[in-house]
């Protein structure tokens, strides 16, 4: 089977809109990856620089709290003052959630969207404190966004050197058992921090089963010991914090003579075009796109693509999508079958909720609307429960309380959103295509209100199946 139109969008993005038309064909959907992302002054993105200012805005409000007299006047202003902060911050966090959506729904590129936030859950670095929880959006915006359709390498270089996910994985914590800083000071939270050198080996390049062993895990530790991370400035080299000497990494040599950022950049423009990270990758982003259990050929030439052009993300979603096998027919019981946020952002795709919905939406509205209903399908928005990210198994997402979640969902949030709601019949064929099986069709008719009808639409297996 080769291309289809409903396919395309369905599987490789955000699904079909009543608004917005699709891909013409494979070379329209690459050169739509290819090609600069468009301007989009109504869903604008934070800057690294915007939101640093932000939270150094929070650090300074906190730290004076800290050095006020407690129970004094000044205390309760200084706290009144941090709380306010945290408001504008959890607001601002809300537009760029607003942002991230509006793309989802309006763009004729859905795959770059899927993309996007296919590759926030392969680095996922969710903050874990007040001040980070705010700046993800930067990072998605600054690290992975501006990546997606070009080499691995410079993603991968650029999300894991990333302030949020340096802070995620405990970096600035790790020095060198022998460097200049380790000498001089005997701090207990100070020493050697394998989190990060092992989640880029385990989970970011060679996978789990990859061509590593322990010793590798420890020696690019060592090597990364002089990154970190400044508040003012973001990420640094500091070479006192460094351990001195070469490191050898897969048995190569890195930092003879002194150490530096460019021997970092260097080991992992090698793990990037490492033969076990071409087959991990690929594999991932075809199980993720495709099926639980991928066509052994279309990895093959995935995996080939991706060695061939030292990691060309978009050469190899092209050899994805010009593969026979990323076409199989969808239905009931056939392809994957969405997560949460997919289903969610799919739905209000499918409803062409109007942009002007997410200028400026109320982080208390989002909450209701969003936050609370992900966390209840079991995907809270952008916090995985691990370094890993979300599960990709369907058995994970098929359970009774994840559906009764969605249920109420499709039962309620669309007639939040949208002033009228769509004729059922109509949105069940601008939402499934002439694939519509003939049982949604019957429901979308029979419903006893416009509420329920989009409800069934949304709840049925061809809509829920990608």
């Amino acid at each position: 089977m080769g291309f289809d139109p409903d396919i395309a969008q369905t599987r490789f993005g955000y699904g079909l809109s009543p608004k917005v038309t699709g891909p013409a064909d494979i070379t329209d959907m690459v050169a739509l990856l290819r090609a600069k992302e468009p301007e989009m002054p109504w869903f604008p993105l934070p800057s690294d620089a915007e939101m640093r200012e932000k939270m150094l805005a929070l650090l300074d409000a906190r730290r004076k709290i800290s050095k006020a007299e407690k129970g004094s006047d000044a205390h309760q202003a200084l706290q009144e003052a941090f709380k306010t902060a945290r408001r504008a911050a959890k607001q601002e966090g809300a537009k760029w959630i607003g942002a991230t959506l509006a793309r989802r729904v309006w763009s004729r590129d859905g795959l770059r969207e899927r993309l996007v936030a296919f590759w926030n859950d392969h680095f996922s670095a969710p903050g874990k404190n007040v001040i980070y929880r705010y700046t993800e959006a930067a990072y998605v915006a600054n690290a992975i966004r501006p990546h997606v359709n070009g080499r691995f390498e410079d993603m991968l270089i650029a999300a894991v050197l990333h302030p949020q996910m340096l802070h995620f994985l405990d970096q600035n914590t790790s020095v060198g058992p022998n460097s200049t800083i380790a000498k001089k000071r005997s701090e207990k939270n100070l020493g050697l921090n394998e989190n990060l050198a092992r989640e880029i080996l385990e989970l970011h390049t060679l996978g789990v089963g990859g061509g590593y062993t322990q010793k590798d895990v420890r020696q690019l530790a060592e090597l990364l010991t002089g990154v970190t991370t400044i508040q003012k400035k973001g990420t640094a080299f500091l070479a006192k914090r460094a351990e001195p000497g070469a490191e050898t990494v897969l048995g190569k040599e890195y930092g003879k003579r002194r150490a530096r950022m460019a021997d970092v950049h260097a080991v992992l423009r090698d793990l990037a075009r490492h033969p076990d990270t071409a087959r991990h990758i690929t594999r991932k982003l075809a199980v993720h796109f495709v099926s639980e259990t991928p066509d052994e050929d279309l990895l093959v030439s995935m995996g080939a693509r991706y060695l061939e052009t030292d990691g060309d993300l978009a050469e190899v979603m092209e050899a994805m999508l010009r593969h026979p096998a990323a076409w199989a027919a969808v239905g009931p019981g056939v392809g994957n079958f969405k997560q949460p946020e997919l289903f969610v952002s799919s739905s209000l795709r499918a409803l062409a909720v109007p942009k002007e919905r997410f200028r400026d939406v109320k982080s208390q509205e989002l909450e209701r609307l969003l936050g609370t209903p992900l966390r209840m399908m079991g995907q809270p928005w952008r916090r995985p429960f691990g370094p890993d990210g979300f599960e990709e198994a369907d058995s994970y997402w098929l359970t009774p309380q994840g559906m009764a979640a969605r249920l109420q969902w499709a039962l309620g949030v669309p007639a939040e959103v949208l002033e009228d709601l769509p004729d059922p019949r109509q949105f069940a064929e601008t939402t499934l295509g002439p694939q519509m099986p003939g049982a949604v069709k019957f429901a979308a008719e029979a419903a006893e209100s416009r509420r329920e009808g989009i409800a069934l639409v949304l709840m049925s297996p061809a809509f829920q199946r990608v």
